[in-house]
């Protein structure tokens, strides 16, 4: 299998996050791999897989990040590929981790998700393959679809609820 998706985390510190995101691709049948990445101690390993990734077939980067955050900025700047930043609660509430994905210079684009938003950051993905993947589209129709019943639901739940001065709603 050739991986689509790559996941880079700054270190394996970052996997209770990033955990999400493998999940959701595993599910989804997205073939991809992980690796621990550090924009700051392995500067060298960096730039070797983001210059390649394009020509070993991966179509989406997700990199998560803490604190500075430059991982995802540096893979963007190295590689055509979309590049999806998940900034991680590492201090400052996340952030900093934030600001630092958002706020690259024009020509360096990187997506952002919510701060420690994996599972986000991996249907992004998802969409953006799907767009050339008509059965992949079909499974994430299926995916929104399911997330639609589960409010359905919740709503039948609430109907147990009695309150004398409850009025039931009208849409």
């Amino acid at each position: 299998m050739t991986p689509l998706v790559s996941i880079i985390m700054g270190s394996t510190s970052d996997y209770p996050v990033m955990e999400g995101a493998a999940k959701f691709l595993n599910e989804m049948g997205i073939p991809f791999e992980i690796n621990a990445l550090s924009a700051h101690r392995t500067p060298e390993l960096v730039e070797r897989f983001a210059t390649g990734a394009a020509d070993r077939g991966i179509k989406v980067i997700i990199a998560a990040a803490g604190m500075a955050a430059h991982l995802p900025g540096v893979i963007a700047a190295m590689t055509p590929i979309p590049v999806i930043g998940v900034p991680i609660k590492a201090s400052l509430d996340g952030l900093d981790a934030m600001l630092s994905i958002i706020q690259m210079p024009p020509g360096i684009p990187v997506a952002a998700v919510a701060i420690n938003g994996s599972l986000n950051a991996a249907i992004l993905s998802a969409q953006m393959i799907a767009t050339g993947d008509p059965e992949l589209m079909k499974r994430l129709i299926s995916y929104k679809n399911d997330l639609k019943k589960k409010i359905q639901s919740a709503n039948e739940e609430l109907t147990q609820y009695e309150f004398k001065y409850r009025v039931k709603s009208e849409f």
